[in-house]
């Protein structure tokens, strides 16, 4: 068995003949626990090296997720979405624009100017490029690539024809021809409609849903731009979750939901489901590098264990071993329920904890040459 944990701050790794009568190693390695995160990140702990690691599972995952279920989904936006994110979470956590440039590689004056190139059209200020190209040519209903190039005469050519490339991909815009005299056609209303979540079909019901539970109260304008949605589209969604209960609005007009449920192998809203197994996964993480200031808990109450299991079809413990998921599903169903109960009859403090647990597990087979020393 292969065992690490994610506690207070300490790794360890054992191999022992318990399961795999082969040839097996063990060893020990603690990291001080309390108190030194600025030593594990900066000394024992390379950050570099980590978030280079961290980036390459992730974009094998955007990889995954562009191509899961034969779609192949448009990809053009992301390194510039990805720099946008970051530029403005790095100035939610108090890093000045100074040192998040650094941070960058870059010169503060570029810094800046690249934030405002990504984040709005040149020709016009204040909306940003994709939204006015596609408005501009859904209101023409009919134009050539030329006509948008001398409408957006400020831009790049290369951001312009990028953005018509993505529009396309995204099923926004249909194209036909070739070169400067490609012309550009909008979808109807009932087509862009579905595509934009209006169809409860779509799972944009779901994913809205998620977005509220986890991170609630949210108004109007904060679920538009979590969602970098139409305002219209988001606000048809919200109509459906308010009609069948899913959320409820508050006195202030932000909308909060107290359960979030999305059945396995559901056709509909599996991305939802997704993306809350991850939120949890990056809010654990972060829980650990960051703790919530004044926040007493008992210990071993934040991290997480991860295990691996060598076993073979006829091994005598292959069974249990895959059944560990069912098991543990089964457990936390049951405490739910039991918890559930007790806060119907008492109802919610103000003060009180949201513990959230995930659990996951894959098998991948392994072939002699990988299993080799």
């Amino acid at each position: 068995m292969f065992f690490s944990e994610v506690g207070h701050i300490r790794s360890e790794t054992t191999r022992n003949n318990s399961l795999v009568p082969s040839r097996r190693w063990s060893c020990r390695r603690e990291i001080p626990p309390e108190g030194v995160l600025d030593v594990v990140c900066l000394g024992t702990v390379n950050t570099q090296f980590l978030i280079d690691a961290v980036m390459r599972q992730t974009t094998i995952l955007v990889a995954k997720l562009a191509t899961a279920g034969g779609v192949r989904a448009p990809l053009s936006r992301i390194s510039n979405q990805v720099f946008l994110d970051l530029s403005a979470e790095l100035h939610s956590q108090g890093i000045s624009r100074k040192v998040s440039a650094d941070m960058f590689g870059m010169a503060l004056r570029a810094y800046l100017k690249k934030i405002q190139r990504l984040s709005e059209s040149t020709t016009d200020q204040g909306r940003s490029l994709w939204q006015a190209v596609f408005e501009y040519v859904s209101e023409r209903c009919v134009t050539s690539r030329s006509e948008v190039q001398r409408r957006f005469h400020n831009d790049e050519e290369v951001l312009l024809r990028g953005i018509l490339h993505d529009l396309c991909e995204s099923a926004l815009l249909s194209a036909s021809g070739s070169g400067p005299s490609t012309m550009y056609r909008s979808i109807s209303d009932d087509e862009l409609g579905y595509m934009r979540g209006a169809h409860p079909d779509s799972g944009a019901d779901e994913m809205l849903w998620v977005m509220i539970y986890r991170e609630g109260p949210l108004s109007l304008e904060q679920l538009v731009a979590h969602g970098n949605a139409e305002e219209s589209a988001v606000e048809i969604c919200l109509e459906r979750l308010l009609t069948n209960g899913r959320v409820q609005q508050d006195d202030a007009e932000r909308y909060t939901a107290t359960q979030f449920h999305v059945a396995r192998d559901a056709e509909v809203g599996w991305e939802a489901a997704f993306f809350d197994h991850y939120l949890a996964l990056v809010k654990t993480l972060c829980c650990r590098l960051n703790p919530e200031p004044g926040l007493e808990l008992p210990e071993g109450s934040i991290g997480g264990s991860t295990y691996t299991f060598d076993v073979w079809p006829e091994h005598p413990l292959y069974g249990e071993v895959l059944s560990v998921l069912g098991r543990y599903r089964e457990a936390q169903d049951a405490l739910g329920q039991r918890v559930d109960s007790y806060n119907d009859k008492h109802g919610l403090p103000d003060d009180h904890r949201k513990v959230v647990v995930y659990a996951g597990q894959c098998v991948l087979p392994v072939t002699p040459d990988e299993d080799s020393d």
